[in-house]
Formats: structure tokens, sequence, C-alpha cells
């Protein structure tokens, strides 16, 4: 049983309490009693509002259930169709001009572009790897990926390669030819640097000395002027910084001395206590929140054993440089900006126990659990507590990131909440800043609305194919079968929800105010395809890409040079959304039902083998281990970035196909026995992993991963968290 401490109509459980008394609320200035009064004042306010948004989800769902049974098929009347969704109150009016005013955003939100990273809080390690991640080196980013093909004697192995070395080098050289180029010449002909006058000038083995094309490009040294041993230049309003280091062994064998380029690369990173984690209790909560304080803190620090040695990894300080007259300082941040992502609407969580209005015990929502606690560490951040002066904002905002919310009443909500615990924290109105994430249908249909509800914190919206994609199929879930899940990424709601969250965000004025975001590449060993194939997002307009590691987080960087994402939104805004906005929403609210199923046996099954493999890889890591985010290996052995998302699409997507016939309970059940003998030969090397197969009656997480499927049809949304964390709390409890 979990011991509680009883503080006003609140059930705390006694570690959370105990954390909350000993280690957040000192140094913040909000008192013991001001906290736990204005706590339990918030869950009664806010947690009958919250029950009462889920209930209208579900009103909506039923609704529209209804509809597509009357209506199977796709949708051959779009005007009756939405003549129905604004009756219902799923599509609202539009609220005519908005215009977003959120101050205080910090520069790597407002003004920079580059890539993002999303990580799980409850992994201190990944959690300081990616806050380090704002700087990368750019030469390792190459050697280490297949960025750099293994062809010509340029095999990855045991020792360095000379040859991949120069390929490196070469291709490092022309980036700088790119962002900033020399008068005359290029990099590649580089002997030596030095700075004159407040001028860089590079010597080439012609035995000239030349200047860049651009002076201003120029930020900044380390070391003597005659002699710099770092070279900082600007471009598209990121960093890059050559480092020379005759000593180094790379450095060795270059003309100019040069060891490496590195480059500012995840401008700001997401921690994460959504999706890519599992936490189902007041063990798990308290441990995210002890690791969100200390990175704010700069006392989280982590032992790591790395290449036969162990050190202690910490948090990066910040970069300072000479100015280029060398009169001066200049000082750059040197971590990601962090956002904390909360626990959206729908779950609940036994941290808190509270006593309802109905006079029964319910436990806390999770979303409101997750919004008082982090705003309160946060304010150690906005009171400079960090370590040798270690900072997040620079501008006294506190950055959360909410998911799953279904539509403008739901943020309105969260804006409410926000307003509620500043309130009851001393904190100025609208510190919290709010990050949408537009994944869920009815978020995207009422984008605008969505902005409007919060337009004085919205600091960042994104799209997320995947559980978007879920979101899709369960809303239409009576339509008729879905298409493949692979042949839905080319429909035209997919296209028109992609553009339409650009030009959206644009006509609210969230250029130079906040992101505007694309999708993770969840593939992290395919460097090469994803430089190809991820430019596609500076292209589009957004300013930001979510990326799976600090490595891919540097090699995406490159785009964000290639793509000045400023002029792409700045030539964007010249449309007029009203003249685009109908068509646009025509194609959104077209469902990629499928108007011919005759797809073979074959084909049929195959889909199976895919969903099923990858819920079972990811489902028997969350189940048996608490690991909510890891590398899965797909059906082709190939490692996927996979969190709940991914889960949610796969299990919809069966779980449609079963309602409609195209495969058969039966079916789906021996392909899960025949997946589970696949994945767990693809674990066979974890210690710690708990085969499946043969194990069917006994194994939690196999039973775990078939209820999502055979039980897909009832889950509100098609969300997988409720069966989940019921299935990871039999686990923990023993059972």
């Amino acid at each position: 049983m979990t011991s509680r401490t009883i503080v006003h109509r609140l059930e705390v459980a006694s570690n959370l309490y105990r954390f909350i008394e000993d280690e957040a609320l000192p140094g913040t200035g909000v008192s013991s009693a001001t906290f736990w009064t204005g706590f339990d004042a918030i869950v009664a306010e806010f947690a009958p509002r919250n029950d009462a948004l889920l209930a209208e989800r579900d009103r909506l769902q039923l609704e529209m259930d209804a509809w597509h049974k009357a209506h199977p098929g796709p949708i051959r009347n779009m005007k009756a169709y939405r003549a129905f969704l604004e009756k219902i109150g799923y599509l609202v009016k539009d609220p005519g001009k908005v215009k977003c005013t959120t101050a205080n955003v910090d520069a790597e939100l407002a003004i920079q572009a580059g890539p993002q990273l999303v990580v799980p809080i409850l992994n201190a390690r990944y959690a300081l790897n990616a806050a380090n991640a704002r700087w990368g080196s750019l030469y390792d980013a190459l050697y280490d990926t297949d960025a750099i093909p293994e062809t010509d004697g340029c095999e990855k192995g045991p020792g360095y390669n000379e040859k991949r070395g120069a390929k490196v080098i070469e291709y490092a050289r022309y980036v700088l030819d790119r962002t900033a180029p020399l008068k005359k010449g290029s990099y590649i002909d580089s002997t030596d640097y030095s700075v004159i006058n407040g001028q860089l000038q590079v010597r080439l083995k012609s035995g000239a000395s030349v200047g860049l094309a651009k002076p201003k490009q120029f930020k900044g040294y380390q070391g003597d002027a005659a002699r710099p041993s770092s070279v900082l230049f600007e471009h598209n309003g990121i960093h890059l910084d050559l480092q020379i280091n005759p000593k180094h062994p790379i450095g060795q064998t270059d003309p100019a001395g040069v060891s490496d380029l590195v480059v500012e690369s995840a401008l700001s990173t997401i921690l994460d206590l959504e999706d890519s984690i599992a936490a189902v209790d007041a063990d798990d909560k308290v441990l995210a929140y002890r690791n969100w304080l200390g990175i704010l803190k700069g006392t989280l620090v982590e032992e790591v054993s790395k290449g036969g040695r162990s050190f202690t990894r910490t948090l990066n300080s910040d970069r300072v440089y000479q100015d280029p007259e060398g009169k001066g300082q200049v000082k750059l941040h040197g971590r990601s900006l962090l956002f904390v992502r909360n626990v959206g609407n729908l779950m609940s969580n036994p941290a808190i126990l509270y006593t309802g209005a109905d006079g029964r015990t319910h436990e806390i929502p999770e979303t409101i659990l997750d919004a008082v606690i982090t705003t309160l560490i946060a304010i150690h951040d906005l009171k400079g507590h960090g370590a040798n002066g270690i900072r997040n904002s620079r501008t006294g905002s506190i950055y959360i990131v909410k998911p799953k919310m279904h539509g403008p009443q739901e943020v309105a909500f969260s804006a409410d909440l926000f307003g509620r615990i500043e309130q009851l924290m001393g904190l100025a109105d609208s510190t919290v800043k709010l990050g949408i994430m537009d994944e869920e249908r009815r978020t995207s249909v009422n984008l605008k609305a969505c902005i409007a509800a919060a337009k004085t914190r919205v600091t960042f919206i994104n799209t997320g194919f995947l559980d978007r994609t879920g979101d899709e199929i369960h809303t239409a879930m009576h339509a008729g079968a879905m298409l493949r899940k692979g042949d839905i990424r080319s429909t035209a709601w997919i296209q028109a929800y992609e553009k339409l969250n650009v030009l959206v965000g644009l006509s609210c004025g969230l250029r130079g105010r906040a992101q505007i975001g694309k999708g993770m590449w969840a593939m992290p060993d395919l460097m090469a395809a994803m430089l190809q194939q991820k430019i596609g997002h500076p292209k589009a307009g957004a300013n930001t890409a979510w990326v799976p590691s600090p490595t891919a987080a540097t090699l995406h960087a490159m785009h964000y040079h290639q793509v000045d994402v400023t002029a792409v939104q700045k030539e964007l805004e010249k449309t007029r959304l009203d003249d685009v906005y109908d068509d646009l929403l025509h194609d959104l609210l077209t469902i990629p039902v499928a108007t011919k199923t005759n797809w073979t046996p074959e084909q049929r099954q195959q889909e199976l083998e895919n969903n099923i493999q990858g819920i079972l890889g990811y489902v028997v890591r969350w189940v048996d281990q608490g690991v909510g985010c890891s590398k899965v290996p797909d059906i082709n052995n190939i490692g996927l970035m996979e969190d709940r998302a991914t889960l949610r699409i796969s299990s919809q997507h069966i779980a449609n196909w079963l309602l409609h016939g195209i495969v058969t309970p039966a079916q789906v059940k021996a392909t899960f026995k025949r997946m589970a003998k696949v994945v767990d030969g693809q674990n066979a090397g974890d210690p710690a992993y708990r085969p499946m197969y043969g194990r069917f009656e006994e194994s939690a997480a196999y039973k775990a991963a078939t209820d999502l499927v055979f039980k897909g049809l009832v889950q509100p949304s098609g969300y997988t968290e409720p069966l989940l964390h019921d299935w990871r709390l039999k686990v923990k409890a023993g059972a």
C-alpha cells in the first residue's frame, strides 16, 4: 500500500510530498501552506472541468460513429459533412483575425531555426545528452554514420580510417564554403587562420591571404588573434565553430591544424513526461520531477561508462569567445533551450488522490499534477538557482508542451490552468508558455481557434503524423476499412494537414514569436536518407523539426544552413489563408477510407505482421521494463524510434481492419503468436528481457499487446495509455 500524507482534500503519496517539501519548494519563495492550499483549490476547480472535456470527447465520438454508420465509405457530400460537424460542435466558428501576442520568448524559439530533440525525462543520461546537444561535432556525426558511404575504402572499422576521415574533412570544408564563403578560393586550401584588425584572414596554399565574402559573418574567436584555437561564424542565425588544434590527432594531419567543425545543432529539447516514458505511479513521477529539477539547477549528473572508462556527465557551460576586435566577449548558450512536455487530459495518476464534490476519492488528473509541479520546479530557473550560472530561459519564461488536446476548449482549459498556477506562485501572467501539439483531428480542423484560445502563451505548434493518423482512424472507425498504413502517407489529408499547420501559424503571427515544427525522423541509423529527405521540413516553412539523437541534430542542422526559413516564411505569408482555406479543409476532412479492399491475402498478412511485430517490440519493453521510448527493430530489422504514437496508429489500424472484416480474429491471434517468437529473437541479447513466445498466458506484455488490438475499438480516442498503465502497474505489483 502507498504511504500517503493528507493535506486538505488531497491524499499525497508520501514520497511525492517529501520531494515537494524538501526539494522543490525551498528557494521558490512559495510557502508550503500557500502551495498546498492553492494546489487543493486548483484540483477542486479544474478536475471537474477536465472530466467535462473528456465527456465531450465521448459525446462527439458517439455522434461521429452514428454518422459514419449511416454514411459508410468515403465522404461523398463534403458540404453536408461540414454542416454535420458544425452542428454537433466538432467544427467551430472561424474566430476571424487572430494575432498571437506571446512575449518574452527566447531566441531559440522566436528567431533561430534549427533541430529539436525529444527525450524521456526518466533517463538522466538521455536528458543530459540532449541538453548538451546544442553543439555537436560535424566530424564525428559524418564519420560515425552512413552520411559518408562506406565505399571505395571508406569503411568504418576498429581504428581510424584516414581515407574516410579525408572525406569527412572535405565535406566539412564545403559546408564552410557554402555558409561562410571566402572572397575567393576554398577552405579546402586553407593553411592558416588569423585575426587582423578585427577581420578573419585565411591563408591559402597558393600563399594568398583572403577574408570572408561577408566579413560580418565572423563573430569571434578563442585563443590568440595571431593563432586562434577557434573561429566562430554565423549563418542563417545559427553558428559554426571551426576548431584549430595542431596537437590534436586530426589537427596534426591538417595543413591549417583544423581538428573539427562544431556546429550549433539542437537549439531546443523537449524533456518528455508523456509519450516516451512509462510513468504510472508516484515513484515514477518523483524520479521524473527530480530530473527536471536537477537539469534546471545544473545539479543533475550521471555516471557513464564508455570505451572502457567511466566519467561523470554534467551540463555544458556557456561558450565564451573574444569579439572580432578582441575588446569584449561573445557569450553563446551552451545548452538546448528546454521545454517540458506534460501529460494530456486523459490520464489520471495515483500519486495524489482527492475528494471530489461527489464525496468520493479519485485519482488526480495527471495534466493538473504535471502543470503544477513542473511550473513550481521551473521557478528555480527563473530565480537563477542554476549552478555555475546555468540558465534555461534568459527571458523569464517557462515552456510547457501540452499534447493530445482536442480542439479550442481544451486549449483554453490549459491556458486557464496555467493562469491559476501563475496566481498561486506569484508569477506574471503568461509566464508559462504553451506548446500546442497539433496531433488530434479536432485540433487540426480548428487550429486557428486553438491558437486564439491561448494567444498570449503560444510558443510552439507541431505536426505529428503518427498520433494524428491514429486519431483519424479512430474518429472515422465506422466509415470503412482504412488504406494500408504506408499508403495513408500519400493521401490528400496528410498533405493538407502539413501545409495548413504552417499557413495558420503564420497567419496568426507566429513568425518571430514561436516555433512551427514538424515531426520525427524515426530511423536513427539511416542518416544519409535523412540528409536527403528531411530538408523538406525547413522548405515547408517549419523552423524546427524533431530528430532522434544528438548526432541526427548535428546533421539536420545542415538543412537550416541550406534553407533560410525566415525567408521561406515571409514568402508563405503572402498567401492569404482565406483564399486557400476551404480547399485545404476539404482535403483535411477527406478520410483515408479504401474505395476498394481487394488486397491479396499476402498483402493483408504483410500488413498484419508489420503492425503486430512493431506493437509487440514496443509493448514488451514498456510493460516489462518500464521503457517508454527505444530503438525497436522493425520486421526488416531496421531500428525505429518507437513511442506510444507509433503504438496508437498500429493498434487502431488492426482494430479497424478487424471491424470491417479485412482480417479475422483467428488470423490476428495467430500472427501475434508468430511475431512474438520474432520479437523474442530480436531481443535475445538483453539479459533483462522476458520472452513472450510459449508464455502467452503468463506474459503481461503479450496480453497487453493483444488487448490494444482486441479492445482498441472502445479505447478513448484510440489511446493506448489506459491499457498500458494497467498492465505496467500489475507488473510492478508482482501480479
